[in-house]
């Protein structure tokens, strides 16, 4: 890992972003717990994504699949086929990588040079549907949620009379059993996707598919991520998914490297016409304007939630070298200040009395907190320095803080800090929610 990787890490596990998953018992390989303030900026980039593609559409609708699905699902799907990495094994310490992703032909946890030749590995999770383990109870659990959506492709149709073009949208939990983890939650092995299957008619899927790329791409600069930091790459036709017709993926400059953020692929009418094959039901289209049956093609636009968390904290990371506060222009101190977004930041606005040791202070300051409570997501704090509680909301991304001091006493009003220019202003109390929601 880079130096900033190492940063970000300790950060999200000091600062309640994002734990180790059963820490206590050693942790586990690529799964990761999202803390109280990474559970909340997850939530904020889905319901921001949710109201962009789906709320603020008129043609897409939001589902909620299961994980489990009929084990047919996946034959259908190709993934029992095609769902694969090539896999070798060390002949010494008999770890197993992915072999496109071992660099250097020498294994990482013993230095062995001898390796088996690769075989094809399912990342699938298999589990059993009821209380007996045979061939014919096998299920899986899902490696992403987009089956769900052209299942329900006829129902979701149907029930809400959606005419071509439209969407079907899906977040949920998705489990692919990675060979090769690491980077933090780069890859891990339990995560959120949050993907949308749009059906068009043939012919109209190339238009379509640049329309939803451009979209996409907005959708990662409108969190907070900097242009430069972003990138396309084309995938080449020899390179592409199986049902794939165009695949083009959205890159981060993460501090690992370019990698994978997202993606978009033209997966022609392969989804639909193999479940009605392994199905037996029409899931065709009736244009009745046209007056013509036929299998709509979809675009896939696809992210991960984690990945775009990740993403979102590599960017808004800085380091201030003192000249924030009194404090850190005595000591030159680092400061960390993550500039979140506004729309995403977990907490919106700390509440602080400018000493703790005046009673009266300390109650305006608790009333000025609840009455922002039910707008925002808030934090009380009241202990150290006015400038290092001011350090401590910096670090975790809070946009505004609202000191009650002396003046708020007398004139009824606040000194509310902006974290990204520290300029401060005064606002009374009554005006003090619509001037913070007018600023998000």
């Amino acid at each position: 890992m880079t130096n900033l990787m190492e940063k970000i890490v300790s950060l999200c596990k000091r600062r309640g972003f994002v734990f180790p998953s059963s820490e206590i018992y050693g942790g586990v390989e690529a799964l990761w717990d999202y803390g109280p303030l990474g559970s909340l900026l997850k939530n904020n980039i889905r319901k921001l994504w949710l109201e962009r593609f789906v709320q603020e559409r008129e043609d897409t609708v939001l589902i909620d699949g299961t994980v489990l699905m009929h084990p047919k699902t996946w034959e259908a799907s190709g993934h029992l086929e095609s769902f694969t990495d090539p896999l070798i094994e060390c002949k010494k310490c008999h770890a197993r990588f992915r072999e496109d992703q071992l660099t250097k032909k020498e294994c990482s946890q013993c230095g062995g040079k001898d390796f088996t030749s690769p075989r094809q590995f399912n990342l699938m999770f298999k589990t059993f549907l009821g209380p007996v383990e045979d061939e014919t109870h096998i299920t899986y659990l899902r490696p992403e949620t987009a089956q769900s959506m052209f299942t329900n492709f006829n129902l979701a149709q149907e029930s809400m009379r959606l005419k071509v073009p439209f969407g079907i949208a899906q977040t949920g939990r998705c489990f692919r059993n990675e060979i090769t983890t690491g980077n933090f939650t780069f890859r891990s092995r339990e995560f959120d996707i949050a993907e949308i299957e749009y059906f068009v008619e043939p012919g109209k899927d190339e238009k379509q598919f640049d329309i939803w790329l451009d979209s996409w791409e907005k959708f990662f600069l409108d969190l907070g991520l900097k242009k430069e930091n972003l990138r396309r790459y084309e995938h080449p036709k020899k390179s592409l998914a199986h049902y794939s017709k165009r695949t083009v993926d959205i890159e981060y400059k993460f501090p690992f490297g370019w990698s994978e953020l997202a993606g978009v692929a033209n997966r022609t009418d392969y989804d639909l016409k193999r479940h009605a094959k392994f199905s037996g039901q029409d899931l065709s289209y009736h244009d009745e304007e046209k007056k013509k049956k036929y299998y709509p093609y979809v675009i896939e636009p696809t992210l991960g939630l984690e990945r775009a968390l990740l993403a979102v904290l590599c960017d808004a990371y800085s380091e201030v070298k003192g000249g924030r506060t009194k404090t850190t222009q005595a000591t030159k101190e680092i400061e960390v200040v993550l500039k979140l977004s506004k729309k995403i930041a977990p907490i919106k606005v700390a509440v602080l009395p400018l000493v703790r040791n005046k009673p009266e202070l300390v109650k305006k300051a608790k009333e000025v907190f609840q009455l922002l409570k039910p707008y925002f997501t808030c934090r009380y704090d009241d202990v150290g320095s006015i400038g290092r509680r001011y350090r401590r909301g910096d670090e975790i991304g809070i946009p505004y803080a609202v000191t009650c001091d002396f003046e708020t006493l007398e004139k009824n009003d606040v000194t509310v800090r902006d974290r990204d220019t520290m300029k401060q202003e005064r606002v009374k109390i009554s005006d003090l929610v619509q001037c913070i929601q007018k600023q998000l």
